[in-house]
């Protein structure tokens, strides 16, 4: 249960070369804008921290992760958790795969539904803001940790997201956050960014053979 809990704060960005203009005192909305506008493609390995509410009596419980992240707009992205144990997150632009390698076992589901109001969403498919403002709702955030920050809310509320928000610094995406409903939240930071090199083959998934493969 914890692992398909970490898979579900990302579920769901990039060097500061990507971008064109972004610099400076740049806001992190003209930050963002730069991105989902310039940006097609990108590679990079994270950190992940979740961190679960306190039960009573119980300090808060910790999770670290690590992996690598990398989409191809408008519809693929791929997230490859390493540490401290292996899955794999696919979508190929029709079905979303999440691969669980020690039980051998893949769930599939159709991608269009699976990610909707989910950080993969709002990061590597929206082609420009007036898109992400159909379903978020953005404004600008305090300064803090030395990056330029924006606030996002799902419009939606029947999601599993509360609020996220993306910090940048000098045009590159450095992190993003998520408050989830249960309470949890997760915190991912990014390495440096590769943004060539990527096709679609990069994106496909095959079930291993003898995996047990689970559809809604």
């Amino acid at each position: 249960m914890q692992r398909r809990h970490v898979l579900c704060a990302l579920g769901g960005i990039l060097g500061a070369h990507a971008f064109t203009g972004a610099r400076g005192q740049a806001t992190g909305l003209a930050q963002f804008e730069a991105f989902v506008v310039n940006v097609r493609q990108g590679q990079a390995t994270f950190t992940q921290t979740v961190t679960a509410p306190p039960r009573q009596g119980e300090p808060a419980r910790v999770r670290t992760s690590r992996g690598e992240f990398s989409f191809l707009r408008p519809d693929r992205f791929r997230l490859h958790y390493t540490q401290p144990f292996e899955q794999l997150i696919v979508a190929d632009g029709q079905t979303l795969w999440l691969w669980d390698p020690d039980l051998n076992q893949v769930s599939a589901r159709a991608q269009a539904q699976a990610l909707a109001n989910t950080p993969a969403a709002l990061l590597a498919s929206a082609a420009d803001l007036r898109a992400v403002r159909q379903v978020f709702t953005l404004s600008e955030g305090e300064p803090r940790d030395g990056l330029a920050w924006v606030e996002v809310t799902p419009k939606s509320r029947e999601g599993q997201i509360q609020r996220m928000a993306i910090g940048w610094r000098d045009g590159a995406l450095v992190a993003l956050d998520v408050l989830d409903g249960l309470g949890q939240r997760s915190e991912l930071r990014f390495g440096p960014w590769r943004t060539q090199g990527l096709t679609a083959a990069a994106f496909r998934f095959q079930p291993p053979p003898g995996a047990e493969v689970l559809r809604p």
